[in-house]
């Protein structure tokens, strides 16, 4: 059990070093795998090229699918509950960073505050982007997450954008890992083929 007032001064493991190793993201593309029953997520690094991967669960690719198209359900989703839940406290999401990657897992960061207060919580990505896309706030991916991840590099005209989500439905997420290993900090993992 953690002490959300704890939560403030503890390291997190997947913990961002240091400001300057933060690139601001936005959600590229959300695509449904059906046979497989998962999204694939994709940040934009802005001002870049690079894309990030993530594979989410259903649940919360619906959560930020209906989130980014501005559906509203009759009753709120988890993900709205607690967006509603901290803004009734006065808990302002300052931001959502992708901190690591890990043996093929993404872990990210929320940063809280109130008042003079800040809290960083450890997160999935998919619940962290969720809640960041009801906060409207900032999504940052570490600079060690984008060399780390496989490289893919963000499409230029609609076509290619289209072929990109196209190819997308044909991969299991163990294609997005092949042949990487964990690199020290700083290496760039090879790219198998």
């Amino acid at each position: 059990h953690r002490d959300f007032a704890k939560a403030k001064s503890e390291h997190w493991r997947g913990g961002v070093k240091s400001e300057s190793s933060l690139k601001e993201a936005k959600i590229f593309s959300l695509v449904l795998i059906p046979l497989l029953g998962q999204y694939v997520l994709t940040l934009e690094e802005m001002g870049g090229q690079r894309l990030v991967p993530i594979w989410i669960g259903v649940n919360e690719g619906n959560a930020i699918g209906l989130k980014l198209q501005d559906e509203q359900l009759p009753r709120p989703m988890t993900h709205d509950l607690m967006s509603n839940m901290l803004q009734a406290l006065s808990v302002k999401v300052e931001r959502v960073v992708v901190s690591d990657l890990r043996d093929g897992t993404y872990y990210a960061l929320v940063t809280l505050s109130q008042g003079q207060k800040r809290y960083e919580i450890d997160a999935r990505p998919s619940d962290a982007l969720a809640l960041a896309v009801r906060a409207a706030t900032a999504i940052f991916v570490d600079e060690k997450v984008l060399k780390k991840c496989p490289v893919i590099m963000k499409p230029i005209t609609e076509e290619e954008a289209k072929k990109f989500k196209d190819n997308l439905q044909n991969l299991k997420p163990e294609d997005f890992f092949k042949g990487l290993e964990d690199k020290p900090e700083g290496e760039s993992p090879a790219p198998s083929g």
